[in-house]
């Protein structure tokens, strides 16, 4: 990894950085509101790759509870790193960062859904997993009147 990058795990007082985020980071521009909301939350996760200031990379995880389940576990909802930053083991901090945030608060393992057709979400996940890709199916289902919600 490029040694003028921080990895750092973002809080509510880092809300500003996410004024400065480069290209292709994100899907969608960042929602200020949103953005106070979830790191607020101390069952979400942002972890952030900063170079000059800029965020270059982010994962995003949730940790939670279950009535059936003796841990927390945690999920990873989003990878995004800019295209010129790419290749350059950045994608690999943020998760070991993840995973330490992960072991701090008493999760056993992280678990991300991805396409089988995303090769390089393949290549990052398969690196870091000890088990193999099962086949997965992911549904989208409609929340009942999202529309009267906005």
């Amino acid at each position: 990894m490029c040694s003028s990058i921080e990895v750092k795990e973002l809080t509510a007082e880092d809300a500003e950085l996410l004024d400065s985020v480069a290209d292709d980071v994100f899907d969608d521009t960042i929602v200020r509101q949103r953005a106070g909301e979830f790191l607020g939350d101390p069952r979400h996760h942002l972890v952030a790759a900063v170079s000059d200031g800029w965020i270059v990379g982010f994962a995003s995880a949730v940790h939670y509870v279950h009535p059936d389940k003796a841990w927390p576990e945690m999920w990873v909802n989003e990878l995004g790193v800019a295209p010129h930053f790419r290749r350059q083991g950045i994608a690999t901090e943020l998760l070991n960062r993840l995973s330490e945030i992960a072991g701090r608060i008493g999760c056993r393992s992280i678990w991300v859904l991805t396409e089988r057709s995303n090769a390089a979400a393949m290549a990052l996940y398969g690196s870091l997993s000890r088990s193999g890709a099962e086949d997965a199916v992911l549904f989208t289902i409609p929340v009942q009147d999202a529309d009267a919600a906005q």
